[in-house]
């Protein structure tokens, strides 16, 4: 006998049954499909309240929807605090990696510096987070800057570069021998026994607070060294240990400094989109930002900000290994941590570090826009469209713009022209010039109703391509003569049309006598403004080539005797009208010989003599 599907009701009612012996007590809840894979990792406050809140009622988010449609079992781990539930949410999700978690993208691309776990640790910098035990420091989003920080640790401190297995039976037994870095100064010999263990481990600490950025308490404890050494009339080993302080603080003083009363804390902030959320973290000790990272994380299900910041937090204090008790945040996080406070600033210095973390996030965003944007133009080209799209209340993306615009100066020589807009790029080839036929004077609406007619009337005689938005430079007036022309030719409905008005921008829509009125910085008002501006500067220009023809062909017909070829020799020589009226009697008889010079000549000195 086949078994019975479940219907979308008796699942909720199964997984309300698994939710409601759930205790309301901090701890982290699994979700797993018929497979009983773990396909989402989350942590609670209290944990019947939270998972319940996934069936209790109608999600309105789609991925949330999906996500509940495939749990087949929940499954819950009770601790004891909400930083435990923090913490193995953490774990798990690296662990299990599930579908629908918002994963922190990998950090690959980005270099780190190694303390290795073994005797006598080398310090080196990798692009691979090996997790053995090595701790590690990072990433860090500036090569330049990581290599100028192990140069300084290795001025300071002479660090082995050597892959030798340095126990210390292999010591003992005499295994190694001291190379070419120990005799110029670079490693003190522990292959040899020449340095013990405990002076090594010495160093290998005062360099982990120079990379958690507490470069002050290396200093001081320099500073106790020099001076103990000082007592006993070392000077010279003096001198050293005060080398090495100097180089400390000249690198100390490039740090960014904030201000001198915050001591100790982290700062987060976070901007998400659809697909990503990114979580800038700032480390701040001293008053000094010693550590600044972007996270990026990639969201499979709409979670909401304070799950994901938490998370990065969690994650951000683990490799950075900070100690701070104080977390500066952009929003409240119903959440406690051991021995963490956390601070929303309402104003002074600590708000300007939240400012400066949310700005440094901002642009993290946008970079990374702009390499996939660079990767793939076309995706750029659709964003557009389909902003438009919405923006615009089209029915489809506007792939093909034509512009139009008047032209007259109190009606003299009218024109008009069509300027053509392939995704959102001008496409010049397709301009067209028009010369009104029909309207005597200055009628700018007439006119915009005989191109709009003879525009489309003759691409729908030839078959040609539609355009899916017509954009006419003007407001209601315009508009609406071009909504006649295209209606006598049965296109309305079948092409969108709008005005746009150039006083504040407004765009009107047929039998809609309330404009709308687009954000000043978006990107389908540039769109609209660069067609406008287009059709308006291919227009203009037209019509000043027009009047100066015009002009320039009335005056030479009234010389009796010179004909076209003449005017045109003269026009390709001298090429303006005042260049052949001041032009002397020579040049002149070189163009036209001397007969019909003189006729030039005498024309234009006698129209002098009338004035």
């Amino acid at each position: 006998m086949p078994l019975k599907l479940e219907t979308e009701e008796q699942h909720i009612a199964r997984l309300k049954e698994l939710v409601a012996v759930l205790p309301e007590s901090p701890g982290v809840y699994q979700y797993l499909d018929k497979n009983g894979t773990i396909i989402y990792v989350g942590k609670a406050k209290r944990l019947k309240r939270r998972v319940s809140s996934y069936f209790n009622k109608y999600q309105e988010r789609a991925k949330i929807r999906v996500l509940v449609r495939n749990i087949n079992d929940i499954k819950h781990i009770v601790v004891d605090t909400e930083q435990d539930a923090l913490l193995l949410e953490n774990n798990l999700i690296k662990k299990y990696q599930p579908r629908y978690n918002s994963l922190l993208k990998d950090d690959k691309t980005y270099p780190w510096i190694c303390i290795k776990n073994e005797p006598f640790p080398r310090i080196f910098s990798t692009r691979k987070f090996v997790r053995d035990g090595s701790t590690y420091f990072g990433p860090y989003t500036s090569g330049f800057a990581m290599k100028t920080l192990l140069e300084l640790i290795r001025q300071l401190y002479p660090i082995r570069t050597c892959a030798l297995n340095l126990s210390r039976e292999a010591v003992e037994k005499g295994k190694y021998k001291i190379c070419l870095e120990h005799h110029i100064g670079n490693c003190l010999g522990p292959c040899e026994g020449r340095q013990t263990e405990e002076d090594y481990a010495e160093a290998v600490s005062n360099i982990k607070e120079i990379l958690k950025g507490n470069s002050n308490a290396v200093i001081e404890l320099l500073k106790t060294k020099m001076n103990a050494l000082s007592k006993d009339y070392k000077f010279e080993e003096a001198q050293q240990i005060k080398n090495k302080i100097d180089k400390l603080s000249e690198f100390q003083s490039k740090s960014t400094i904030v201000s001198p009363t915050i001591h100790n804390v982290d700062v987060f902030s976070i901007i998400d989109d659809d697909d990503c959320a990114y979580i800038n973290f700032m480390k701040v000790v001293n008053g000094a930002i010693v550590q600044v990272h972007t996270f990026e994380m990639q969201k499979h299900i709409e979670e909401d900000k304070e799950s994901t910041l938490l998370s990065v937090i969690q994650e951000a204090r683990e490799r950075y290994l900070s100690t701070s008790h104080e977390i500066i945040v952009p929003f409240d996080l119903d959440f406690e941590l051991d021995n963490i406070t956390f601070t929303i600033p309402q104003r002074g210095d600590k708000k300007k570090l939240l400012e400066l973390s949310q700005r440094n996030a901002l642009t993290y965003k946008h970079e990374k826009l702009k390499q996939q944007l660079n990767r793939n133009p076309e995706k750029r080209t659709e964003r557009i469209m389909e902003t438009m799209k919405k923006d615009l209340r089209l029915k489809e993306c506007p792939v093909l713009i034509e512009g139009f615009d008047n032209s007259n100066i109190q009606g003299t020589n009218p024109v008009a022209s069509c300027v053509v807009f392939r995704n959102g790029k001008p496409s010049k080839c397709d301009y067209r010039h028009f010369n009104i036929k029909t309207v005597v004077g200055a009628n700018d609406f007439a006119s915009m109703e005989e191109i709009i007619y003879r525009r489309y009337s003759r691409q729908l005689e030839e078959g040609n391509e539609l355009p899916q938005l017509i954009l006419i430079d003007g407001g209601k007036g315009q508009l609406g003569a071009a909504v006649n022309s295209l209606t006598k030719l049965g296109l309305m409905g079948k092409i969108s049309v709008i005005g746009i008005a150039k006083r504040l921008e407004e765009l009107y829509y047929p039998g809609d006598p309330v404009p709308l009125y687009l954000d000043k910085n978006s990107e389908t008002l540039k769109v609209l403004q660069n067609v406008r501006n287009e059709s308006h500067r291919f227009g203009i220009t037209f019509h000043r080539d027009k009047r100066s023809k015009a002009f320039l062909v009335s005056e030479l017909d009234n010389i009796k005797g010179i004909g076209d070829k003449t005017k045109e020799a003269l026009f390709n020589e001298l090429k303006t009208i005042d260049a052949i009226r001041t032009a002397p009697i020579e040049m002149l008889e070189k163009i036209v010989g001397h007969a019909k010079a003189m006729v030039v000549a005498n024309y234009f000195r006698q129209g002098r003599l009338e004035l």
